[in-house]
């Protein structure tokens, strides 16, 4: 057996090369032989990963229960960011559609991101249905964006905006993140646009293994991975990349809304 870490990530941004290549200096540093894989798509990833041909797979939220669930909950959950923790994801509406709360949803246009992305379709489906709405009387405007990448470019998000902004859709949904982004960016015009209802919190995304991982990898990892430190000027330039301040430990309660909507939808 190699003592070399493999590591699998997709690669939804030119900048995953420069963030995997500065954290695989940082590993080999620490004494960690580490290495990466890029895969265009989660779904190739998950297979690998099953297969035993990475050690490692750095995951979406639905790539993560598809994998605890083809494991029989039995895989590995490594660490993950301390913003993927009370992830959450918003609907969006135009002030003249008339709409004050979500139960004024049917019979309107919502626009909703890629099948595959939690924040943008999956979970605010889910969640609405759970607070009653119903959803067969709603005219769903759907952007199937970048399929495989799990929501992780956002374009479906920027396309729900943009329908919404033509009034080609009342309402729309998008993650918290995409929203926040383009309010900072000025692409959100407060007088058009504002956010109708926030979803419970959700977390998002994490590094799985297989329960075969040898234990020396899994320790050689965690204890690289949670010595990374905001504190140290050449670590934060790499946390930065990858949008967190700290990696934290792995929890489980926050996937539960996931897991409920993929039964329901029939999404797995």
């Amino acid at each position: 057996m190699s003592d070399n870490i493999l590591l699998g990530a997709v690669a939804y941004d030119p900048k995953v090369v420069s963030i995997w290549e500065g954290i695989r200096d940082y590993f080999q540093a620490a004494g960690v032989a580490f290495d990466f894989a890029l895969f265009s798509n989660y779904e190739r990833q998950v297979e690998m990963l099953l297969e035993g041909k990475i050690d490692i797979a750095w995951n979406t939220p639905l790539a993560h229960v598809r994998v605890k669930k083809a494991t029989g909950q039995r895989s590995l959950s490594l660490g993950m960011r301390d913003s993927d923790r009370d992830f959450r994801c918003k609907v969006v509406v135009r002030k003249d559609a008339g709409i004050r709360s979500v139960k004024d949803l049917p019979g309107k246009t919502l626009a909703v991101g890629s099948r595959d992305s939690t924040q943008a379709r999956i979970l605010p489906l889910h969640f609405l249905a759970t607070e009653g709405v119903d959803l067969a009387a709603v005219k769903l405007l759907p952007f199937d964006t970048d399929l495989g990448k799990h929501g992780d470019t956002g374009t479906s998000e920027i396309d729900v905006l943009a329908a919404l902004r033509d009034g080609r859709a009342q309402a729309g949904t998008v993650g918290d993140l995409i929203w926040v982004l383009e309010q900072a960016a000025g692409r959100i015009d407060p007088s058009q646009l504002e956010v109708l209802w926030t979803s419970p919190g959700f977390d998002h995304c994490m590094f799985d293994a297989l329960p075969s991982l040898a234990e020396q990898k899994s320790e050689a990892f965690t204890k690289a991975l949670f010595a990374m430190s905001w504190d140290d000027p050449a670590h934060r330039r790499l946390l930065e990349l990858e949008g967190l301040k700290q990696w934290m430990p792995p929890r489980e309660e926050g996937y539960a809304s996931l897991v409920a909507a993929l039964d329901a939808q029939g999404g797995w």
